[in-house]
């Protein structure tokens, strides 16, 4: 083979980098959100490196952090504006060039329309973008319901769960104390999530002599460095950890001071038959009963006065002795006994010999496991030094180390019974009294939430009208089945169905059933559908083909069935090819960002912290940021927000909307350098402050005194700060949720034991089940509708490290590290399929089946296969050159899930039926070998997507590259 000619550097290569200008900004190659470098020469960008003052990464950058530049150029950046030529087929990526000025009116017109007639036409639905409180508040003012972000898809079982349970979650709400741990067991983890963060607590921790355990199917990533891995099949997490709470608890390993004053151990459940059964006591005397928005008339039962007494203030008073076990009687007759007596009852036949039938883990293992998380968090004297004070005013003169801390996240979240299997963990994690302890898990600002959050969804169809906004966010946490959004006959009034009775706590929204329930009009036909950076036609749908057939869908008379699809992105991606109109997005170099205390925060555990974008770059050719977009819109729509009194615009753009929109008086998206002369946390809007997070390296970060850094939930001086800030409406503590009679009331409605809204007849049984109030585990739902016999494997997915979704397909850098992928499967398996190591196989479940090449390793449980996902992509796809190896080795294993499962109750979602967490590590799989002439590529093989009109090219690519070094030749 010829090798390539050389040819001469630029002539300023040498040029000393002395001379190059340093500008700081924000990653966005992943969520993590680090502080980054960019150093240019001559305004050409020359390299990326981490930002060693930033507090988040303190200097240290991942291979997605550097490769941030190849992003920049990347063959497949969209550059102007397009719209499906008339008589072009979507899928055909048949498009011509507009101008903005066309495509703003053409958006504009169709709106205006839905809008003033129908705002439930126009769905809005985003992928992995960091700006929700931007994109949900514009689809509030539109006034449509049917607005929502990944999170359905991704790891709302996580959030839900968690914030339903303790008021915050892993990931930006929370996550582990390394600096004070002794012990860290690491869950359902993949090794992309936080990780220059977690990669340097974890490197610390390890110096220390920290031990770490790593549960999960794989050992790869984070996993690859721990004292132990344990391997556990899949959808078996909640098992083990009903198995832990039975060895915990009859062992006496609990926090029992810790559950009587912080949490709803002691507080007494009613037992008897009725309207009432499984809800909290309380008295009538004190108020109404409590419900998820008023939570705190409920009584315990003190053992030193042999007397009930109300919960608090009244029950943590000195020298009282609540009871967790028992059985009592009030003195109305009412048979009651605590919530922690019921947890007992709960775990008691939860032994570690059924779980290890269940997870594949020896009964003696999770003994020892049990042992060593009880031992280590509660046997020791230590403590730090910190004097606080609670929330009923008593003196705490130190804060007690709780040294194990956990961490999981879609590992756990992302099967069908994941919102139950968080709940146990949550659980699990309180009984040991480790929630914002040191040592333990760990707050972030602005949360711990309140328990149910005081976020409403909207759901009430009759304020659904014209040119009106919403009278609440179109995402919420609901409290009871009266804040569902659902019609009068209990049919879903959004699209996705969240807050359905189908999926009542879908906090996220789903944007999985988008499409599909839109092609097939259920509940309703729409409109306009706009995508922003949701590759919905490839990797972010389970069932790919099945979508691009939806979005192409006709009804009798001919029109799409979708009459209208908005895309807009920075890169060509399958989904492209689909839109009728494309909008071309800026990269994170070349625009403004805010990532709010409003949205997805980046605090850390000692106090809140935002941080910004600034354009490093000009916008790339007709390049837009999406951020502009909006604000353009909502200004020309009228939206009231965004318009003066009489009509005029409000806001130039996103960043002057940034700087001067108020959510409440003096807080807007960005908590630093606020008032007038930019010295406040809370103030009026300061027309500097883009220029202050600038000078600052584009973060904030408030730290907060130390005697307000733990105990959050209870922690009065927080509670009151945080309310001062407008973090929470109420100072009033917020106690752990042992026992959830949130989802207590959706039980007894679906049981008819409740007055007010009941779900539809063939939803009752799946509602009364899920709904348990105590956490337990189920089979994933798929197991109920896949022969284990004929599919005896487990297949799941990870993130490789250096990438993030399908963010960086097209990444010229990190695609030389993971441009193709096999399926890992241990060796006895491969055996046992008669296919060989390095060979070629189909891996076929219910609904498809894939073939690719197959690699064996012991770093797998027996019982699962896996890869790394969104590697395989469509022939032309991401401007991947004909031949690619992604789309010849490469392959996902989207095709072998299904969206929809053939329940008893009917065809409903592949998802948690409390969430609609998508199910996507619940498929079930076999082997077999390739026959021969079978080998060689992957499949399915879908049509080549073909090159949009203005897309980038690796010529112009190139040119782009080469004028880094040589500014003054023509790019």
């Amino acid at each position: 083979m010829k090798e390539p000619a050389c040819t001469a550097p630029p002539d300023n290569f040498e040029k000393p980098l002395q001379d190059t200008e340093i500008k700081t900004t924000t990653c966005c190659m992943c969520a993590c959100r680090c502080g980054i470098r960019v150093h240019l020469r001559d305004g050409q960008p020359l390299y990326i490196d981490g930002n060693p003052r930033h507090p988040l990464n303190q200097g240290v950058i991942c291979a997605k952090g550097s490769a941030g530049l190849m992003k920049q150029f990347s063959p497949a950046r969209l550059t102007q504006p397009l719209r499906r030529k008339a008589g072009a087929e979507r899928g055909d990526g048949d498009f011509e060039p507009i101008s903005w000025d066309e495509a703003l009116s053409l958006l504009e017109s169709r709106l205006r329309h839905v809008r003033a007639t129908d705002p439930k036409q126009f769905a809005f639905f985003t992928g992995r973008d960091q700006m929700q409180a931007l994109t949900g508040l514009f689809a509030r003012q539109f006034g449509t319901p049917n607005y929502a972000a990944h999170g359905g898809m991704c790891s709302v079982n996580m959030a839900a769960g968690m914030i339903y349970s303790i008021g915050g979650s892993f990931w930006e709400f929370g996550g582990p104390d390394l600096d004070h741990a002794k012990l860290f067991v690491m869950i359902g983890t993949a090794e992309d999530h936080h990780s220059n963060p977690m990669k340097i607590a974890l490197g610390k921790f390890r110096q220390r002599g920290g031990r770490f355990i790593a549960i999960n199917p794989v050992r790869s990533g984070y996993a690859a460095i721990a004292d132990e891995w344990i391997p556990i099949r899949p959808g078996t997490d909640g098992a083990l950890f009903m198995a832990l709470l039975h060895e915990l608890i009859h062992a006496g390993l609990v926090d029992r001071a810790f559950l009587q004053r912080f949490t709803n151990a002691p507080q007494l459940v009613a037992l008897d038959e009725g309207e009432r059964e499984g809800l909290f006591a309380f008295d009538p005397g004190a108020g109404p009963a409590p419900d998820g928005r008023n939570p705190h008339n409920k009584l315990a039962w003190d053992q030193a006065s042999n007397a009930v007494v109300v919960a608090y203030p009244q029950g943590v008073e000195p020298g009282r002795d609540l009871a967790l076990e028992g059985h009592f009687t009030l003195p109305d007759g009412t048979r009651v006994a605590p919530a922690f007596q019921l947890l007992r009852e709960r775990v008691a036949e939860a032994t570690p010999d059924w779980a290890e039938a269940l997870t594949g883990i020896p009964a003696a293992r999770i003994r020892r496991l049990a042992r060593e998380l009880g031992e280590t968090a509660l046997r020791h004297g230590e403590a730090l030094p910190i004097p606080w004070t609670d929330a009923w005013g008593q003196r705490h003169a130190d804060v007690p180390l709780r040294p194990v801390a956990f961490h999981a996240m879609r590992g756990l979240a992302a099967h069908s019974n994941g919102f139950q299997t968080v709940r146990a963990l949550s659980v699990l994690m309180s009984v040991l009294g480790t929630i914002d302890a040191p040592g333990g898990f760990r707050h972030k600002a602005p949360y711990p939430r309140h328990i149910v959050p005081n976020y409403r969804a909207f759901n009430d169809p009759d304020k659904l009208q014209p040119n009106t906004p919403l009278d609440a966010q179109p995402l919420g946490f609901p409290a009871s089945p009266e804040e569902l959004a659902v019609h009068a006959d209990g049919t879903p009034l959004r699209i996705d169905h969240a807050f359905s009775w189908a999926y009542p706590l879908a906090v996220h929204g789903l944007l999985h059933n988008v499409i599909a329930n839109a092609a097939r009009g259920d509940p309703y036909r729409i409109d306009t559908l706009l995508i922003y950076m949701a590759n919905m036609a490839w990797n972010s749908s389970m069932d790919p083909l099945e979508v691009r057939k939806a979005l192409n869908a006709r009804d009798a008379s001919g029109e799409h069935c979708i009459p209208f699809v908005v895309v807009c992105d920075a890169f060509q991606s399958e989904t492209v090819a689909y839109a009728d109109l494309v909008l071309p997005d800026t990269t994170y170099l070349e625009r403004h960002d805010a990532m709010s205390l409003l949205d997805r925060p980046i605090s850390e555990f000692d106090g809140p912290m935002d941080s910004v974008r600034v354009p490093v770059l000009p916008p790339l050719a007709q390049c837009r940021p999406f951020q502009d977009v909006l604000v353009e819109l909502a200004s020309r729509l009228g939206f009231p927000l965004f318009t003066q009194a009489d009509g005029s615009r409000k806001y130039a753009d996103y960043a002057d909307f940034i700087q001067r929109y108020e959510h409440q008086p003096g807080i807007g998206f960005l908590m630093g350098w606020r008032g007038e002369h930019g010295r406040e946390l809370r103030g009026a809007p300061n027309p500097r402050q883009w220029e202050d997070y600038a000078r600052n390296d584009c973060v904030f970060h408030h730290k907060l005194p130390a005697h307000m850094q733990y105990r959050r939930n209870w922690n009065r001086d927080y509670l009151d700060f945080g309310k001062a800030m407008g973090w929470r409406q109420r100072n009033c503590p917020i106690q752990l949720v042992l026992y959830a009679d949130t989802l207590q009331t959706f039980r007894l409605a679906a049981q008819g034991k409740r007055p007010g809204r009941q779900p539809p007849d063939h939803l009752r049984e799946r509602v009364a089940a899920w709904f348990d109030p105590l956490p337990f585990w189920a089979p994933p739902l798929e197991d109920g509708v896949s022969d284990a016999r004929a599919f005896p494997l487990h297949a799941i997915t990870q993130r490789p490290m250096a990438m993030y979704h399908s963010w960086d397909s097209q990444n010229a850098w990190l695609r030389q590290l993971h441009s193709r992928n096999a399926l890992h499967v241990h060796p006895a398996t491969a055996r046992a399929a008669g296919v060989q190591d390095n060979g070629w196989c189909w891996v076929e479940s219910r609904w498809g089946r894939v073939r690719c090449r197959l690699r064996c390793s012991e770093a797998v449980e027996p019982g699962t296969v896996w890869t790394w996902n969104a590697i395989g992509k469509a022939p032309g796809a991401w401007q991947l050159p004909a031949g690619a190896d992604e789309s010849r080795e490469g392959f996902i294993l989207n095709h072998l899930l299904s969206a929809t499962l053939p329940l008893a109750e009917g065809p409903l979602a592949n998802a948690d039926p409390i969430t609609g967490q998508a199910g996507w590590y619940d498929v079930r799989v076999r082997l077999r070998p390739c026959e021969p002439g079978e080998e060689g590529e992957t499949a399915p093989k879908p049509a080549t997507v073909p090159a949009p009109p203005g897309v980038l090219g690796v010529g112009a690519a190139l040119r782009l590259l080469k004028a880094r070094f040589a500014p003054g030749r023509s790019a």
